[in-house]
């Protein structure tokens, strides 16, 4: 079983940049594909970034040069720094954990992952 925890959120001005973290339980974590999504009021959830146990990372083109994932895989915490922040990426933002191989198809979905954290708020005014 695994436990995700995220934290870093808050209320920014456009332009702005924030971090946010996922802090993860189980000593299996390094070995877990992991994702960002993110979802706003009244839409649906959509994939942000994902990335492999050794950091390679693939983007969603609405983030793509402005945001930025990592992961400290002996901290078992994984990062999403957000710089040049836009009011349209306003959305609560969840991580995710899969039991799978970085090669199983579907990482940029939903149903890939078998653990979601709790999310943390990101409010971007213009």
């Amino acid at each position: 079983q695994v436990q995700l925890v995220e934290s870093g959120g808050g209320l920014v001005q456009a332009g702005d940049s924030l971090r946010l973290s996922c802090a993860a339980s189980g000593r299996t974590f390094s070995s877990y594909p992991m994702g960002w999504f993110r979802q706003a009021p009244g839409k649906e959830r959509e994939f942000v970034v994902t990335i492999s146990s050794s950091g390679a990372t693939y983007y969603a083109d609405s983030v793509k040069g402005r945001f930025t994932a990592s992961r400290d895989n002996a901290k078992n915490t994984v990062y999403l720094q957000m710089n040049s922040l836009k009011p349209e990426d306003t959305a609560v933002y969840y991580c995710a954990a899969a039991r799978k191989l970085w090669t199983t198809p579907g990482r940029t979905t939903p149903g890939y992952y078998d653990y979601w954290g709790q999310g943390t708020q990101v409010t971007v005014s213009s």
